[in-house]
């Protein structure tokens, strides 16, 4: 699955802003049943973006995700009922805390698509990791099926199983070790790990400082809530001009080095290894994938 950037919370009941988002430069959007909307609003959100899901996508438009309420509650059942259908592209599957909840809803979506004329194993998961006890289990949530192409972290409802003030501080120093062990959990699973939303709308130095700190962190994408914060992610997930040239350099001095029989090689004063050249690749097939670069 291509790796996704940004991702934006598209309110399910909104008419016009799920048409907006639809033509956004996200990389994917996550048209939402839950948080996001009213419970009077649920059944109007269902049948909009079931709707929308209908519509035929444009290219280079983003993948369509929808954010279903919580795994076993009754609600769920409703919202794969409306949402699984040709043109989703994935779920996002909130507040999830073992891998058992993943499974349940692997197993509805293997009997729902072929009835629905989909390929098997199709629509993608992507898991919203909001609690310490999911976290604890976020190893095992990551590698529990196939369908999960990311673990997302849900910071607002992190901190308020913390205990922690309503108001936000800085980068988010107080979630370090949590955002820390989720990009580990989805990274010994091979899955993206999605950082969770920065919410000051008026803030885009925070949001900009918030991004880069997430990409040191292991991001390798961030949730939304507004178009403006699109590009800004996108740039902040994307490999630079430097980076990408400096890539080039590493693999071409290495393979130049394995043709005359060494192992590793020194490059600018700093010793370059396969661990060193293989981190250069990765940021080459990225670079690739993203069209960016020569």
């Amino acid at each position: 699955m291509e790796l996704k950037r940004s991702w934006m919370f598209v309110p399910g009941h909104r008419q016009k802003m799920i048409d907006k988002a639809l033509g956004l430069n996200a990389d994917a959007i996550m048209l939402d049943i839950e948080d996001g909307v009213a419970p009077n609003e649920k059944d109007t959100a269902r049948q909009l973006i079931g709707e929308a899901l209908g519509h035929e996508k444009a290219p280079h438009s983003p993948a369509r995700f929808v954010r279903i309420n919580a795994i076993g509650h009754a609600r769920m059942d409703a919202d794969l009922e409306a949402v699984v259908r040709p043109g989703l592209e994935g779920l996002v599957c909130p507040k999830v805390e073992a891998a058992d909840e993943v499974r349940k809803v692997d197993a509805i979506l293997t009997d729902r698509e072929p009835k629905q004329k989909m390929a098997r194993g199709g629509v993608k998961l992507l898991i919203a990791i909001e609690s310490p006890r999911g976290l604890l289990n976020a190893p095992a949530i990551a590698a529990c099926s196939p369908r999960v192409c990311g673990l997302m972290f849900g910071a607002e409802d992190f901190g308020r199983e913390l205990g922690l003030p309503t108001s936000r501080e800085g980068e988010a120093r107080d979630m370090l070790y949590a955002r820390s062990a989720m990009v580990i959990a989805a990274a010994s699973a091979h899955v993206q790990a999605v950082d969770g939303v920065w919410v000051d709308l008026k803030d885009m130095e925070g949001l900009a400082g918030f991004a880069r700190q997430s990409r040191r962190l292991g991001f390798s994408g961030m949730s939304c809530i507004h178009p403006s914060q699109i590009e800004p992610i996108n740039s902040h997930f994307s490999p630079t001009a430097e980076e990408i040239n400096y890539a080039e350099q590493v693999v071409k001095a290495f393979e130049e080095a394995n043709a005359r029989g060494d192992g590793s090689i020194a490059l600018g004063g700093q010793l370059i290894d396969r661990p060193i050249v293989e981190r250069a690749r990765r940021t080459l097939e990225m670079a690739k994938q993203l069209g960016i670069g020569g």
